[in-house]
C-alpha cells in the first residue's frame, strides 16, 4: 500500500491562493504549493541577502516552503537556531514589513546586526537548561530547519524542545520542521550513535511532536531529492553546503575521494512536515 502524503484542503489568505486535494500518493510527488505573497517574493529577491545563501535557494525553495507552512506577515515567528541566517535574512524584514515578528533562538547574528536594514529580530536562550521560549501561547508559528538530528545526540533534547514548541505555540498555531530525510533507511548507524549521519527517520520526528501534543497536518516533497542515496563517507556533511571531504572535515581527503561526484546529488533529501497544535 503507498504511504498517504497529508495535505491541507485548501490554502486562504493573503499569504495563500491555491486549492490541493485532501491526500496525495507517493506517485503524485511532489507537491504542489501555492506561491508566496509579494512581499516575501520580494524578501527572497532582496538583492542584499548573502551571496552564499542565494545560491542554495535552488536547493532549499524558500517560496514554497515558508508558503506551505503558512507564514503571513503580520505573525509572530520564532526560528529555532537560525545559524548563519538563511532564513532569517527572508524573514526579519518580511515580518517587520508587516507587522509581525520575528525571534531566533541562540546569539544574534552578526550579518543581520543592522535592524534598520534586516528588521526588527529578537534573539531567546534555548539549550538544556533554557526556560520557556516564550509567554505561553505567543508565538503563531514555530520553524525548526535540519536541527533535529542535532538534538538527538543529547540524551533528553529532543522531547525538552518540542515540549518547548507546544508550550509557546498559540492554539492553532504551526510548526514547520524541515529536516534530513533517513527514510527508507535505518536512522541508526550500525555500532553509532541514532542520526550519527545526519539524517532522521519521520517516524522520529512524529513521535516526539504527537508526544508533545501537536498533530501532523500535512508534509510535503517540496524539499525531496532523489539523487541523495544517504551513504556518503562522511554523512550528510559529504554534500552542499559542508561539502565535507574528511571525517568533520579534518585530515586528509582520501585518495579516492570524488568531490564533484557529491557536488553534483545537491543538498540533502529533506522532509518537510507541518504540524499543529490543537485549537
Amino acid at each position: 500500500m503507498k504511504r498517504i502524503i497529508l495535505l491541507a484542503a485548501i490554502c486562504t489568505g493573503a499569504l495563500l491562493a491555491c486549492t490541493t486535494p485532501a491526500a496525495m500518493t507517493d506517485a503524485q510527488a511532489p507537491v504542489a504549493v501555492a506561491k508566496a505573497d509579494a512581499g516575501l517574493a520580494a524578501a527572497i529577491a532582496n538583492p542584499a541577502r548573502a551571496d552564499a545563501n542565494k545560491v542554495r535557494d535552488i536547493h532549499r525553495h524558500p517560496a514554497e516552503t515558508l508558503a506551505f507552512f503558512g507564514v503571513k506577515p503580520d505573525m509572530t515567528v520564532i526560528e529555532i537556531a537560525p545559524g548563519g541566517g538563511y532564513y532569517a535574512e527572508i524573514l526579519a524584514p518580511y515580518l517587520t514589513a508587516g507587522g509581525g515578528k520575528y525571534i531566533g533562538t541562540g546569539n544574534p547574528i552578526a550579518a543581520l546586526s543592522d535592524q534598520t536594514k534586516w528588521g526588527v529580530q529578537t534573539y531567546v536562550p534555548m539549550n538544556a537548561t533554557s526556560g520557556p521560549l516564550g509567554a505561553p501561547g505567543s508565538a503563531d508559528m514555530v520553524l525548526t530547519f535540519r536541527n533535529v538530528h542535532n538534538w538527538m545526540w543529547q540524551p533528553g533534547m529532543v522531547d525538552k524542545y518540542f515540549a518547548d514548541f507546544a508550550a509557546v505555540l498559540k492554539p492553532g498555531g504551526v510548526l514547520g520542521v524541515v529536516e534530513h530525510r533517513a527514510d527508507p533507511r535505518p536512522e541508526t548507524v550500525a555500532g553509532g550513535r541514532s542520526a550519527s549521519d545526519g539524517y532522521v527517520a519521520k517516524a522520529t520526528i512524529v513521535a516526539a511532536a504527537t508526544k508533545a501534543g501537536l498533530v501532523l497536518e500535512a508534509e510535503s516533497e517540496i524539499n525531496a531529492n532523489p539523487k541523495d542515496t544517504k551513504d556518503h563517507p562522511f554523512g550528510v556533511w559529504t554534500l552542499p553546503p559542508n561539502s565535507w571531504t574528511s571525517p568533520r572535515n579534518q585530515g586528509e581527503t582520501p585518495a579516492d575521494f570524488d568531490a564533484a561526484k557529491y557536488k553534483a546529488i545537491g543538498e540533502s533529501d529533506r522532509q518537510t512536515l507541518r504540524f499543529r497544535k490543537p485549537a
